[in-house]
């Protein structure tokens, strides 16, 4: 038996079953994890049914199942150990306090499902479930009714929707520039004043002053009328239990009666609701809404994170392989490269504040924009700082791959260019490089990879909860890079972990939790398309 075991051993079979189980489970966990988050994320997307449950007290609980579970160990009487109940999301917070209610089975008397209730997806305070009793235009009543409620309400739901993009085109756009205008004009005053304190304000300056003033009461008096129409109308809606509350329709983004809605139409309404969480601003402290900010904040940083790192990583590994003399020198580099790649994100983070906010920022800061001070402009944390920071924490990733890269091209093709007349610059630039390429970008979009998911050196140099403005926008210079800007690894974390409502945010974190992980899975897949193009545009390399 011993002897049988010894000659299994040594076939090296053992071994092998062994690491393709290793891997085998490897990939289970991994598939099982990316298959809970898809169902928590892509199903909260989903209107499902209303359901309406009778208990035995004569109350009603009315809204949407969110699951079932058996009652764990307690000691209150009102959870009995071993009993299942239910999870329903009642909305209605501003009635009830509270987003979600679990309900034992054995209190439930009758469940229903009535056509004539109402999902109200509001802008503030959650989701209402309820049935429509009046609309109002101010205090003249307009219908009365659910079903005349219903006609009456969805009219006016598009007239409000069509006047808050109005608002926000005002408010972002047109008021913001005249903003910027009257800021830039305060500026060029006190930098006149730095300059001449004995001089001043010229005529022209003031004349520019009053227009951007006048034109700002303008849009002012124009943004107040709008907003007396937006909250001009009104709808009194009843809860299960009869409490009533009376709700702007302005403030209710969509109505629907998802018990009357076929297959068809909740199909389009869930694309409806994919499309809104990647296109749109969150709102209701980041656990609704979309989160476009952070997704444009996140691909932002990662680019020009990428224009940072490419030239340092790139140049530094062509001097180590191919101009520095080997030896002892290049290996102390070397190594400490390949331990830089194993020091903490938050170390980086912490030189990131240091040397590029503080020493940096606040010297551009005293040099080319005094005027501002003691307002930073680059001497507080940015979109900028973030991603050089990011290039410090991925350029070693660049330089090793860079330099395996480069030993991979056959010493013949360096050889070959030279004994044709070229010189080194020139083939280092079309042989060397070239038949490098596929390690060379194959370790750019590894550390895009890496960079997208970073979180802790960016809550010390630039992120924030919400952004008011992105980087880029239509405002000259068009890109803004002392702006602060948002993230989809520090949305996960805010989100999951800051939340004032824990319950209604995990939707949220496993939506921002998927996309992360959609953007990484492409960046590699990128990597390997990349890759095996660059292989078989120069196959005659050994890469």
């Amino acid at each position: 038996m011993r002897t049988q075991f010894k000659q299994m051993l040594a076939t090296g079979n053992v071994f092998i079953w062994g690491c393709a189980a290793g891997v085998s489970l490897s990939l289970l966990m991994v598939f099982g994890l990316l298959l809970l988050i898809m169902i928590n994320g892509l199903g909260y997307f989903w209107i499902s049914d209303i359901v309406d449950l009778t208990l035995k007290d004569g109350q009603h609980v009315m809204g949407q199942l969110a699951g079932r579970e058996v009652i764990p160990r307690s000691i209150t009487p009102d959870r009995p150990e071993g009993k299942s109940r239910v999870r329903v999301k009642i909305g209605n917070r501003d009635l009830s306090g509270l987003d979600f209610k679990w309900v034992n089975d054995d209190q439930i008397v009758s469940q229903d499902y009535p056509a004539d209730v109402v999902l109200l997806e509001r802008r503030e305070w959650g989701n209402m479930y309820a049935r429509i009793q009046a609309v109002y235009s101010g205090e003249k009543l307009l219908a009365e009714g659910n079903e005349a409620g219903w006609t009456a309400l969805g009219p006016l739901i598009s007239s409000a929707d069509n006047l808050h993009r109005q608002i926000k085109q005002i408010e972002q756009f047109e008021i913001g520039a005249i903003n910027a205008d009257i800021e830039r004009l305060r500026l060029k005053i006190r930098a006149d004043e730095m300059e001449h304190p004995a001089s001043s304000v010229s005529s022209e300056m003031k004349a520019q002053v009053a227009d951007t003033e006048t034109r700002y009461r303008e849009k002012t008096a124009e943004l107040e009328t709008l907003r007396a129409r937006f909250d001009e109308y009104s709808v009194v809606m009843v809860d299960a239990n009869g409490r009533e509350k009376r709700i702007a329709v302005g403030q209710i983004v969509r109505a629907l009666r998802p018990n009357e809605m076929g297959a068809w139409q909740k199909s389009w309404i869930y694309l409806v609701n994919v499309w809104a969480a990647l296109s749109t601003e969150p709102r209701e402290a980041n656990t609704e809404g979309g989160i476009f900010p952070a997704i444009f904040g996140t691909v932002m940083m990662v680019i020009i994170m990428s224009l940072a790192v490419v030239p340092f990583g790139v140049l530094a590994a062509l001097y180590l392989r191919e101009y520095a003399r080997q030896g002892v020198m290049v290996r102390l580099v070397r190594i400490a490269v390949n331990n830089l790649a194993g020091v903490p994100s938050i170390v980086f983070g912490v030189f990131g504040l240091g040397f590029f906010i503080y020493a940096i920022g606040g010297t551009l800061d005293t040099l080319f924009f005094p005027e501002r001070l003691p307002t930073p402009t680059f001497g507080t944390g940015g979109i900028l700082w973030a991603s050089l920071t990011l290039a410090l924490l991925t350029v070693p990733v660049v330089i090793v791959s860079t330099e395996e890269g480069l030993a991979a091209v056959p010493r013949e093709f360096r050889e070959g260019s030279l004994a044709l007349g070229a010189t080194k610059l020139e083939t280092m630039l079309k042989v060397v490089i070239p038949s490098a390429l596929p390690g060379i970008l194959t370790g750019l979009i590894l550390a895009m990879a890496r960079a997208a998911g970073e979180v802790a050196p960016l809550m010390l140099t630039g992120v924030v909860k919400l952004a008011p403005a992105l980087p880029l926008d239509g405002s000259w210079p068009f890109f803004h890079f002392d702006r602060k800007f948002m993230h989809l690894g520090f949305h996960i974390y805010d989100v999951g972990f800051q939340s004032p409502n824990v319950e209604a945010a995990k939707p949220m974190v496993y939506i921002t939790t998927l996309v992360l992980i959609t953007v990484v899975i492409l960046l590699n897949l990128t990597a390997i398309v990349l890759r095996n193009h660059l292989r078989k545009k120069y196959a005659g390399s050994v890469l």
